[in-house]
């Protein structure tokens, strides 16, 4: 077992194990990546107020998302193909996940599908939606959460079109990945991540083959996919999602103060403030940036949550105090789990709250509920002034 004290420490790892198609997949942005490496850097223009002589004992991460009592405000972010990063991915997430104590969001592009994670975990689980035009399935999509015991839908709203990605194209990305001479070659050196792929059934899109219609083998997938995402999709449809779920809903992509109003009005329970983690509109500014204005402007209204560019328990303290209700992660969790599995994810758990505690301590809070603004250093004109 390697001395993991950093998230980066399991990145160098994933990436030694992981096939390079789906390794690039997480860690790359659209068009520039301008939007990718912003997320992250951004938070390094926030610095932190060192306050002593305060006692620190008897300190708590404990807090809630949505009414549910969470370990820390960190939710697992969903992330498509999650099972191709390591075989199982959906399911030993989630039950990393469940024992710590955060909430797992599957998505509706995962490996394993939702009746998997059901089958596998006690916990409820979040399940995020894309909006498509095949309306039977959507519906039927939301029947199987409901019977899965989900009890929040994430319903994406910035994805009703693809942004460019240029490595995967580059890639030939898919699930399973088509065995090319350059994907052959990647694989041959990648030898743990293939046995453990050969022992599983699960290795193309669980919520989708067998459930669409005329979707049964990879050849239709891919034609029915290109086909799906919905460009119509306008707030006039969100309400409509609103009415079909009885239960909370969590709006995802709002990286706007009009949209941010708009998700609060039509009864959202939470909203993310997210580009996508950078694979959207790339030259959009970071969320951390958007998440002030944001909570101003709604904060009283609806939950505000946020993802992009978290990569320690440091970036989520920083969120929390400018603000944040919640936070997520993606690519930090995906780092363990290509890594070393669910005991991967466990590790991104322990580090990101490991570093949430102490830097709490040392800003001489013992609450996670009692973070504000009084506990940062924010440079003058870090949102920007734009025309």
């Amino acid at each position: 077992m390697p001395v993991i004290t950093e998230i980066a420490d399991l990145k160098r790892i994933y990436k030694r194990r992981v096939p390079k198609m789906f390794y690039d997949y997480c860690e790359s942005g659209s068009w520039t990546e301008q939007t990718f490496r912003e997320n992250v850097s951004d938070f390094d223009q926030i610095r932190l107020r060192q306050r002593v002589a305060v006692d620190m004992t008897n300190r708590t991460t404990k807090g809630e998302m949505i009414g549910r009592e969470v370990a820390m405000p960190v939710a697992l972010a969903p992330v498509g193909m999650t099972g191709m990063q390591h075989a199982d991915g959906e399911i030993l997430a989630a039950k990393a996940a469940e024992k710590f104590g955060v909430p797992f969001t599957l998505s509706t592009m995962s490996i394993c599908s939702i009746e998997d994670i059901a089958e596998h975990t006690s916990a409820p689980f979040w399940f995020q939606l894309y909006v498509m035009r095949d309306a039977e399935f959507i519906d039927n999509l939301l029947g199987r959460a409901k019977d899965a015991g989900c009890d929040a839908m994430v319903l994406t709203l910035d994805l009703q079109l693809l942004g460019q990605r240029h490595m995967d194209i580059k890639n030939g990305l898919s699930a399973p990945p088509k065995l090319t001479p350059p994907v052959i070659a990647d694989l041959m050196t990648k030898w743990g991540w293939g046995l453990k792929m050969l022992q599983t059934k699960r290795r193309t899109f669980g919520n989708i083959v067998g459930h669409a219609k005329d979707v049964d083998d990879i050849s239709s997938l891919h034609s029915w996919t290109a086909q799906q995402f919905d460009p119509r999709l306008n707030w006039d449809t969100v309400k409509e999602y609103r009415k079909k779920w009885d239960g909370k809903m969590i709006l995802k992509g709002i990286l706007d103060v009009d949209d941010a109003k708009m998700a609060a009005k039509i009864g959202a329970d939470a909203i993310i403030v997210s580009n996508h983690g950078g694979r959207q509109l790339d030259g959009a500014l970071s969320s951390i940036k958007m998440l002030r204005q944001i909570v101003d402007a709604v904060g009283d209204k609806v939950e505000v949550h946020m993802d992009g560019g978290i990569r320690s328990g440091q970036d989520v303290l920083k969120a929390l105090a400018m603000g944040a209700n919640g936070t997520y992660i993606g690519r930090a969790f995906i780092y363990g789990l290509g890594a070393m599995g669910e005991q991967g994810v466990t590790e991104a758990l322990n580090v990101i709250h490991k570093e949430l505690d102490t830097t709490m301590a040392l800003c001489g809070e013992r609450d996670i509920n009692n973070l504000g603004a009084h506990n940062l250093l924010i440079p003058k004109g870090f949102e920007g002034e734009w025309v």
